[in-house]
């Protein structure tokens, strides 16, 4: 088998970067034809199926994708002993995972046929994809070529929009659709474990990799309740409002959750850098990498939330019509979250990839359980704006954890969380007290004050010039080759 050579940090970012934003848009066109072709309640019906699989998606994986990383950062490890002790405690993960998942569909949805039903049509194929996508999107992340995870996931998105375009030419009905949609996460996992076994070895005989049960539980508690989150909302809101106020709710929510895409580009391609700092005992380098991760998810978060935020309203009739334009208001609200989520994510993975793990999984559970009762609460007093502002929350109290259990929390404060979130302060301030009555300079504002930003932070100034220094000569060297 050939061995692949890694690339940079800003290559992988750049790969990362254009398969994420075509990806995104793709998903962007498919949730517009969905929502379009369902009404509310076959949405919020769809949403709550949605839920169940993505959190049984994640079962099939109990935080293997992050240990199997780890593991392979290692000098001398063996990658095709490796990869098949985890496709091997995949396949038992996904048996389990089906038994057990669908006996809690049955036992909290008995007298709802439907969505059983609807439930067994998405997420037999949907779970079986993404376990196989995951195959291939860790091992290419290990190997630190993100191009074959940008293909993984812009396949996956062509698929499901091409899927859902037929489903609703030909009118079938919405199992069919859900059907169709599972299908395209199964087309994109079957390519993705294609190309892992051109490039390594899988034996199901092979011995087995003893180090992927070294802390397991944590990474497995951990990753679960980091998918939990996102889908937390729909799962309780479910109880407490009308399935056609969950739809409202779902729509909202889906735009920034398929914009936090872009913030996790970043975030991916530090991942296996910074398992490889610290398991080098490169403890400074990895502090260094860390703060630089936390600014330039931030600065991706803000350049997300201020339009977003600013007009929420345009771009829910825009892309919906007026018949969704109750989710508006949550969708403002939920903007913000954006932001902090993506502040989380880099403080999140640097206690992991520095062998903090607990702490991390101990600060997801706090804001689990702070986020069941603020739903409840605030989805019951204030209908989904209080569902919304109850998702901002969590991820504000989870910003808060993960900094206190950072061992170098006040160097990051000073350096990056502070000076971003004033910034980001500041920006919707500004929005909120100007926006109606002088729209552009509002805009030029913000983004002025962004370029300042960028200039005054000597390292980020720093390594965008160093960029485009490298892209120049690199362009003259080929005009130079070529004349």
């Amino acid at each position: 088998m050939k061995k692949l050579k890694k690339h940079t940090i800003g290559k992988n970012i750049f790969h990362l970067f254009y398969s994420t934003a075509l990806s995104s848009a793709l998903n962007a066109a498919a949730l517009i034809l969905l929502a379009n072709y369902l009404q509310s309640y076959y949405y919020g019906m769809f949403s709550v199926a949605l839920a169940f699989a993505m959190i049984m998606g994640y079962l099939t994986d109990a935080g293997l994708n992050s240990i199997v990383l780890r593991e392979g950062s290692k000098k001398g490890a063996d990658l095709s002993i490796l990869m098949s002790s985890y496709l091997k405690v995949r396949i038992i993960l996904l048996i389990a995972v089906f038994i057990c998942g669908f006996g809690v569909i049955h036992l909290s949805h008995t007298g709802n046929r439907e969505l059983i039903l609807t439930s067994y049509f998405l997420i037999i194929p949907m779970v079986l994809g993404l376990t196989l996508q995951s195959i291939g999107t860790t091992f290419f992340q290990m190997a630190e070529r993100m191009n074959y995870c940008g293909l993984i996931r812009i396949i996956s998105s062509a698929c499901l929009v091409i899927a859902l375009s037929a489903g609703i030419i030909f009118s079938l009905n919405h199992w069919i659709i859900c059907t169709l949609y599972g299908m395209s996460y199964l087309a994109s996992g079957v390519f993705g474990v294609y190309k892992v076994s051109r490039n390594v070895q899988i034996r199901i005989k092979s011995k087995f990799h003893k180090g992927l049960l070294k802390n397991i539980g944590s990474f497995t508690l951990g990753g679960l309740l980091f998918v939990l989150l996102p889908h937390l909302g729909p799962l309780i809101i479910e109880k407490t409002l009308p399935l056609g106020e969950v739809g409202n709710f779902a729509v909202a929510y889906r735009i920034p959750q398929a914009l936090q895409q872009i913030p996790f580009i970043v975030a991916g391609a530090f991942y296996p850098v910074l398992f490889r700092a610290f398991n080098n005992n490169l403890l400074e380098e990895h502090l260094q990498k860390n703060i630089t991760l936390i600014k330039l998810m931030a600065l991706s978060g803000i350049s997300i939330t201020l339009p977003l935020y600013a007009k929420s309203g345009e771009i829910i009739h825009f892309l919906f019509g007026n018949m969704w334009l109750d989710a508006s208001l949550p969708l403002k609200i939920l903007s913000i979250m954006v932001t902090l989520q993506a502040i989380n994510i880099a403080l999140a993975d640097g206690l992991t990839t520095k062998g903090l793990q607990a702490r991390r999984t101990a600060i997801q559970a706090l804001a689990i359980i702070a986020g069941i009762f603020l739903y409840m609460l605030l989805s019951k007093s204030y209908g989904i704006a209080g569902a919304a502002f109850a998702g901002a929350t969590i991820e504000g109290i989870a910003l808060i954890g993960f900094w206190i259990c950072n061992p170098s929390r006040w160097i990051v404060a000073k350096k990056a969380i502070v000076p971003y979130l004033s910034l980001s302060i500041i920006s919707i301030c500004s929005i909120e007290l100007f926006f109606d009555s002088r729209t552009w300079i509002v805009f030029w504002f913000n983004f002025l004050l962004l370029c300042l930003v960028i200039l005054i932070d000597k390292e980020i100034k720093s390594m965008i010039f160093n960029t485009i220094s490298r892209l120049a000569f690199k362009w003259k060297t080929k005009e130079t080759q070529g004349g």
